[in-house]
């Protein structure tokens, strides 16, 4: 995470707007009445989507659940006959 003071980051702001969405980096902003976050749309979109599947109970567990299941039992999308879906 970078840090920086509100004045840097408005002097900087285009530069910093830049790293932020070309590199994912996640800009911290200090002022006198507290801080703020910058983060690129696709991080802040990564954010809620996994905060919104966290939220479904069971979701957690069924994800950890497949992950232990062997392989040769977990079926192939190729195996999946689409059309009857």
């Amino acid at each position: 995470m970078y840090n920086t003071n509100i004045t840097k980051a408005r002097t900087n702001l285009f530069t910093i707007a830049d790293m932020v969405i070309n590199t994912g980096e996640i800009v911290n902003v200090s002022t006198k009445n507290g801080n703020f976050i910058m983060l690129s749309d696709d991080e802040y979109r990564s954010f809620v989507e996994t905060i919104y599947l966290y939220s479904i109970p069971g979701y957690v567990d069924s994800i950890i659940e497949a992950m232990n299941e062997p392989m040769e039992e977990r079926i192939r999308l190729s195996e999946v006959n689409w059309d009857e879906l």
